[in-house]
């Protein structure tokens, strides 16, 4: 996973361009499936691409949810579908990540990086740390201080194990040489439910996700992982 920000990438099943060429295309609606339920980054960035995509193409493009583990079940189904094009993926960059754990644990992969192919950049926010306002902390060095007093004290959220979220946070966890609670759910928009609901005190998350809550003061940036401070914020 590329450390400064989330990648959201529409890829399809390999091995498409001899189909396509070979006939009108399309026949029949798409499908965009999004490996996260409703809310998250990945639903908000599929629903207007499939929009635009109708427009274009003058045919249905259909957001289709498919959630679980971390993403790798909808990632699973795209690259494991007819290689035809009428079934793509709306991929975070956990995606490269999910069959590097499989080899880590030696399980049989999910999926492998081959089986499918990246057709567009749809987007490249920074992923952003937010806390609930209610927390004292004003900086992700305060965070960090705090934790470092009280190792597991502080808790976080994420979309899943070996997710994007996960990792982001792991990857602070690591350089920062601190001690978080990782409490992991289904997708990103059941681990901000948990944020605001005070189940958890922060999270990683991507800007489209967490913004209009902390226009709202119920979230605090603390800080993002990108090279400079994001505009909207």
């Amino acid at each position: 996973m590329n450390a400064r920000g989330r990648f959201l990438f529409v890829v399809l099943a390999l091995a498409v361009a001899g189909v396509a060429a070979a006939q009108e295309f399309p026949t029949r609606p798409i499908n965009i499936v999004a490996p996260f339920p409703p809310g998250g980054q990945a639903d908000l960035m599929a629903r207007p691409t499939a929009a635009a995509m109708e427009k274009l193409l003058k045919s249905p493009v259909v957001v289709v949810n498919k959630t679980g583990a971390a993403g790798a079940v909808g990632m699973a189904f795209v690259a494991n579908s007819k290689p035809d094009g009428y079934t793509l993926l709306m991929a975070l960059s956990s995606i490269s990540v999910i069959p590097e754990a499989d080899k880590l644990f030696d399980r049989k992969p999910a999926y492998t990086m081959d089986q499918l192919i990246p057709i567009a950049l749809v987007s490249a926010d920074p992923t952003i740390l937010v806390c609930r306002a209610e927390r004292p902390w004003k900086s992700v060095k305060e965070l960090v201080e705090d934790a470092k007093k009280r190792p597991d004290g502080i808790s976080y959220s994420s979309s899943g194990i070996y997710g994007t979220l996960h990792m982001a946070m792991e990857m602070l966890i690591h350089s920062a040489g601190i001690k978080l609670k990782h409490v992991p759910y289904g997708g990103a928009a059941p681990a901000l439910t948990a944020l605001l609901g005070g189940h958890v005190d922060c999270m990683a998350a991507g800007p489209a996700v967490v913004l209009p809550h902390i226009k709202a003061g119920k979230l605090r940036a603390l800080a993002g992982w990108g090279e400079k401070r994001i505009a909207v914020l």
